[in-house]
């Protein structure tokens, strides 16, 4: 077995290089592991039996990790559901509707084909984080004590969640009430084309694929929509078609990003913001999410709507969290996820929100372009990362130039000025710190921009 380093446990999934960071006993490992871990849980001691899902997305080194999951899980003793190969959304909605006691995705997300790795959850596709089970995991694998049960359980089939999955998506909106929208979308060779296709197929209108047979070895492009340069292929072919709107998505298909009729990214918190817009129709009144990284149009959309907006960490697993325990109906990340509360559980609804801004865009009598201009009034830095050594010395930096500024401490450090605020924390996955910036003006955004980033040398 390959020595397994230490970081591939992250704070919202397990990730890293396959056949160098882990290997195949990895998996082994991690199914008695996981199992060890949801024992302990207060459901199972109710229970005292387990069913848990099991799927994978198309990267080259998936099959081979999924089969000896699967054998650690069943080694374990309990029942493995082989959910096949599905999108992270989709797997995350197989597991709430139907009921089964957690999952494991085998997934790198967004990563080069080099990488694999696992997102964890328990029963309704609630995220298992560094705090609530990863460092367990950690630590049960690395001692390496794991025993098998004394009686092994079985692997079952499910291949219906994709299509249950499209046909909850589908309640979500009057289909008669969607224009006749051109759509182009790139699924970069990725899991998003697994829903997208059955999906835009059944819109009016005209629907365009883009790179969606599914291949490991990324051909193309790389399955990372917030890398410019993965979205010139989509750009060009929304104005070569002339096409009202692009959709792309990431590698396993839990992140979507947008792109007008002209060709132009429609910068993900105008489309949290909108989207906070319909949900809040749906329910007056509601608490809507947003990440700390800026992105003032969507709280602006918020408030105007009657919410009530709450600001959240980044990352996956600890807004679902977070949205759970304060009762939070829709977030958005500036990475393109996208969450709800909904039937099957709280986690992302691709499909639901494509369906739900098509709706809302049907409404107006002119291009998307023209409906999303008003609200494309904020001047942003876009990320920038810096390596860095002494985060908390850069964090007091900051504290101590902008004491008369408005300061949260959520994650990293939130800066507010009636003309300007910014957010720098440091990464959960590398040796990186991050600003955001966003201004009323574009002078200011540069000169804010660099002051700041004299800061973080």
């Amino acid at each position: 077995m390959l020595t397994i380093n230490k970081k591939i446990f992250k704070a919202y999934d397990i990730r890293g290089v396959y056949n160098q960071d882990f290997d195949d006993e990895f998996a082994y490992l991690l199914g008695l592991a996981y199992v060890e871990l949801r024992k302990t849980d207060a459901d199972y001691q109710i229970n005292n039996k387990l069913q848990i899902g099991v799927a994978s997305d198309m990267r080259l080194s998936s099959p081979q990790l999924k089969a000896k999951l699967l054998q650690g899980l069943t080694a374990a003793g309990v029942e493995a559901i082989d959910l096949g190969i599905i999108s992270t959304p989709t797997f995350y909605f197989a597991i709430g509707h139907y009921n089964y006691g957690g999952g494991i995705m085998i997934s790198a997300s967004h990563n080069p084909k080099e990488w694999n790795g696992f997102k964890l959850v328990r029963p309704r596709g609630v995220p298992i984080s560094g705090e609530t089970g990863i460092d367990f995991l950690k630590e049960k694998i690395l001692k390496n004590s794991l025993t098998p049960a004394a009686h092994p359980g079985k692997i079952i089939k499910n291949e219906q969640a994709l299509e249950d999955e499209l046909a909850n998506t589908l309640q979500a909106v009057n289909l008669q009430q969607i224009k006749n929208f051109k759509i182009v979308a790139d699924a970069a060779n990725g899991m998003g084309s697994t829903y997208l296709s059955p999906l835009l197929s059944k819109l009016p209108g005209k629907f365009i694929p883009v790179n969606f047979n599914l291949d490991g070895s990324f051909p193309v492009h790389e399955a990372n929509p917030s890398k410019e340069e993965n979205l010139q292929e989509i750009k060009k072919e929304v104005q070569k078609q002339g096409a009202d709107l692009g959709i792309t998505t990431d590698g396993d298909g839990d992140r979507i990003f947008f792109i007008d009729n002209n060709g132009q990214t429609i910068n993900p918190a105008i489309i949290r913001g909108l989207l906070a817009k319909v949900f809040l129709k749906d329910r007056p009144g509601s608490k809507i999410g947003y990440d700390v990284r800026p992105g003032k149009i969507t709280t602006d959309l918020i408030l105007e709507n009657g919410g009530q907006a709450v600001m959240t960490r980044v990352g996956h697993s600890l807004i679902k969290e977070q949205m759970l325990k304060e009762n939070i109906y829709f977030a958005g990340e500036s990475s393109g996820h996208f969450y709800l509360q909904g039937t099957a559980g709280c986690f992302e609804y691709p499909g639901i929100m494509i369906l739900k801004l098509l709706s809302l865009f049907s409404t107006a009598p002119g291009t998307i372009a023209d409906y999303i201009k008003p609200d494309n009034k904020y001047f942003s830095s876009g990320e920038i990362n810096r390596p860095v050594n002494d985060t908390e010395t850069i964090f007091q930096k900051i504290k101590t130039k902008y004491a008369n500024g408005k300061i949260t401490e959520l994650d990293g450090i939130s800066v507010n000025y009636p003309d300007f605020w910014f957010n720098v924390r440091a990464s959960n996955t590398e040796p990186l710190i991050r600003l955001n910036l966003e201004a009323t003006s574009e002078k200011i955004m540069a000169e804010k921009r660099d002051e700041v980033l004299a800061l973080m040398k």
